[in-house]
């Protein structure tokens, strides 16, 4: 049965009532203007709903469809709801207009109570934002290129002159790809050149762009951090590894996992799909979900090198590493742990 609610008057479905791929999508309005949301999965209110943001020069189709279309990936799309947010003028077709975010009225429009949040890029560092500022809301997370610090006077006038001696499409391909990638001038790299640079609202995406560039320090330490388990995701050779590594550092050991991907360019989501399945599983397995839930990839065919590790005060450290090997059938590691995925 087509399940859905009424916002702003405007729904459209997909057509497939009777089809687990069924899909439902939402205008729903907000004070910032019009947030386009995309609803499928299982709706059920037993579990908390996940929760998409892209990242600039994206959309949440463009973003996360590999991923979430991957075969092993429909285990969790049977069991929770999805919920795919375009930032503000960001989808196709949309019309002029600033950009804004209303997270909240999303909760409000589509009556979950909780969320379990999956951000990339600049949709890493707005889940955050709203995480800290609504904790109760929010179950965990997952950011894959977080950058939680505001821009520098370095950085900002390294973007000043990088406006002047390069394109908008230019500039955001830098942001969303690895030095390596755009020197190869990969096939992904070509195929988002050539959206982006023809996007009929290109001028959302500069907006957009403008305002993750504007963006303030969370101010996130060990004291003050999230109150939900976290698992960060980069690639080892990422444009934003290093400010994920320093997020890493400040954040509580206990209920975070890093998860640093090898040959996964600046969108491990959509070249490392497989591997960041496996992750997601085992970290929903730690927030009490999916306890059956069989690894059918990594633990059965790769060795993957797991470790934690925090220091105190500066002098002293601790270190845990769990090899899986390949027979499969391990315990999932806790929230607190660090991947190496190397394989």
């Amino acid at each position: 049965r087509c399940l859905y609610r009424r916002t702003r008057g405007k729904r459209r479905c997909c057509g497939r009532k009777n089809d687990r791929r069924h899909k439902l999508q939402h205008s729903i309005e907000t004070p910032h203007g019009v947030l386009h949301v995309t609803l499928h999965g299982t709706r059920t209110t037993r579990r908390p709903a996940i929760l998409t943001f892209h990242d600039v020069g994206l959309d949440s189709k463009s973003c996360f469809s590999p991923l979430f279309k991957f075969e092993e990936m429909q285990e969790i799309v049977k069991n929770f709801t999805l919920i795919h947010i375009d930032a503000p003028g960001q989808e196709e077709g949309a019309a002029a207009y600033p950009a804004g975010y209303a997270i909240i009225c999303v909760f409000v429009a589509l009556n979950f109570r909780t969320v379990i949040g999956v951000g990339v890029g600049a949709g890493a560092y707005i889940l955050s934002k709203f995480a800290l500022a609504n904790p109760d809301s929010v179950e965990g997370l997952v950011l894959v290129n977080i950058d939680t610090n505001a821009r520098g006077w370095i950085d900002w006038a390294a973007q000043k002159l990088s406006s002047v001696t390069s394109s908008l499409t230019e500039q955001i391909l830098s942001h969303l790809f690895s030095q390596e990638e755009l020197s190869s001038n990969t096939d992904l790299v070509q195929s988002h050149r050539e959206r982006i640079s023809k996007a009929s609202n290109l001028v959302n995406i500069e907006l957009l762009w403008k305002t993750y560039n504007s963006r303030r320090d969370l101010n996130i330490e060990r004291n003050n951090t999230f109150k939900c388990p976290v698992m960060l995701v980069v690639g080892d050779q990422a444009p934003y590894e290093d400010a994920a590594v320093e997020c890493n550092s400040k954040m509580d050991p206990t209920t975070t996992s890093f998860l640093k991907m090898a040959d996964a360019g600046g969108l491990p989501q959509l070249t490392q799909p497989a591997k960041l399945t496996e992750a997601f599983k085992y970290f929903i397995q730690g927030m009490g979900y999916m306890a059956s839930s069989c690894m059918t990839r990594l633990s059965r065919s790769r060795t993957t090198s797991l470790s934690s590790s925090y220091s105190m005060d500066g002098s002293r450290s601790r270190s845990r590493t769990l090899s899986q090997g390949s027979q499969g059938g391990q315990m999932p590691p806790s929230p607190s742990q660090t991947m190496e995925v190397s394989c």
